[in-house]
């Protein structure tokens, strides 16, 4: 980190050297020269004000003992007990990951009447899981769940975090990293770290159009959060290995300023995400009227119908049906793709599909890099042509 020092008795005209500065970071308050939240720090006032009237200066970043961290750890996403699937797939990533720095994987299972049900994960080979079963655990609240999260990196010392990008995930994760000053990367599609373990975060930026890697090299936890279907989960084994590890924490730490009246259940319904078969709708479809194609291949193939961001927003579709980063992440074992160019936030919501099929007239566009097979030509000639070929191959 670095900042702008300002030492006063070398400013001689402060109205000159506030003219400096192009974005009006500066100024004059009860004569003397301060700098605002506008400062960009391009240091065009150390450059061209007084010589020292404005000093640019590295601050030390404090260092952390990496080797005092240790262990990959796994949040348990749940609902009374029933573990959501995206945490298998974490487990996955965790172990992949932990090979690599030689350290263990952890699962952290807070809850109430969920010891039986943490044996579940000891199939997917984890070293320990930390169980919290406390009565005031048994419905989600932002304060008690929290404090269980301090209390396990207080005395575990885990050096990276992953959980998964749930609702609860969502909520939790940004508030344990408040707590501990570290760093969080939301919506990681590729995951690995370093030989000092330093995780290397990898997402989308900038509406896509570049892949950042973020790394926090001077905090430690390190945490991601990570979307369903982005990871592969592992093999569940027959045998067990790893043991359960039953934590007590302070019941005055769980105490919470909300109350769970109720708790109703939402109905199951099936959605892309659960897909086996997608054919994705993108900007090549012209007009609304013209989905109707989409949906009979879709429908031909015992599939769902699923569609880009810009037809979202020309109100054609539900924002349920949406591929990409800001919709769903998809893994269906063949995904179709209909006048979709293939920008990068659309891809990283569907690229670790088992088939990707693509059609589009640009013979350049970008889904032709992560298709499996492809053809080059108009949506409205080869999808009626491929209709009629499933028609008469159902048919015979």
């Amino acid at each position: 980190m670095a900042k702008l020092v300002i030492n006063q008795d070398k400013i001689g005209n402060i109205e000159e050297i506030i003219k400096i500065c192009p974005f009006g970071a500066m100024e004059n308050v009860g004569g003397k020269l301060e700098i605002n939240a506008s400062c960009k720090m391009c240091r065009l006032c150390v450059k061209k004000g007084p010589k020292g009237a404005v000093e640019y200066v590295e601050e030390e970043v404090k260092k952390i003992d990496k080797s005092l961290w240790n262990g990959i750890t796994v949040y348990v996403d749940h609902v009374e007990g029933e573990i959501h699937p995206v945490t298998y797939e974490l487990i996955g990533k965790a172990r992949e990951l932990a090979n690599k720095v030689n350290q263990k994987v952890y699962c952290l299972f807070m809850g109430y009447k969920i010891k039986d049900k943490a044996e579940e994960l000891l199939h997917y080979g984890v070293d320990d899981v930390f169980v919290y079963d406390k009565k005031q655990l048994e419905n989600f609240k932002i304060e008690p769940y929290t404090a269980v999260f301090e209390d396990f990196i207080n005395k575990i010392k885990p050096s990276v975090l992953l959980v998964g990008a749930t609702t609860v995930g969502r909520s939790l994760a940004p508030r344990v990293a408040a707590r501990f000053r570290t760093g969080l990367t939301a919506d990681c599609t590729i995951l690995d770290i370093k030989e000092n373990t330093d995780l290397v975060q990898i997402r989308p930026a900038f509406g896509g159009n570049i892949m950042a890697q973020i790394i926090t090299p001077n905090s430690r936890p390190q945490m991601a959060t990570v979307r369903y279907k982005v990871m592969s989960a592992p093999e569940r084994t027959e045998e067990t290995s790893g043991k359960i590890n039953l934590c007590e924490i302070d019941d005055d730490k769980l105490n919470s300023n909300m109350n769970v009246l109720e708790v109703v259940p939402k109905e199951n319904e099936k959605g892309i995400a659960d897909a086996d078969v997608i054919v994705v709708a993108g900007r090549g479809i012209k007009s609304e009227k013209d989905m109707a194609m989409v949906k009979e291949l879709a429908d031909l193939l015992e599939g769902e119908v699923a569609v880009t961001r810009p037809l979202i927003e020309a109100g054609w579709a539900d924002a349920k049906k949406q591929v990409g980063l800001s919709g769903r992440t998809v893994r269906p074992k063949l995904i179709i793709t209909c006048g979709v160019s293939g920008a990068v936030q659309f891809t990283a919501g569907m690229d670790n599909s088992d088939y990707i099929f693509a059609i589009n007239k640009d013979e350049k566009a970008p889904i032709f890099k992560v298709a499996n097979y492809g053809v080059v030509g108009d949506i409205y000639e080869i999808v009626p042509k491929l209709i009629e070929k499933i028609k008469v191959l159902k048919e015979a």
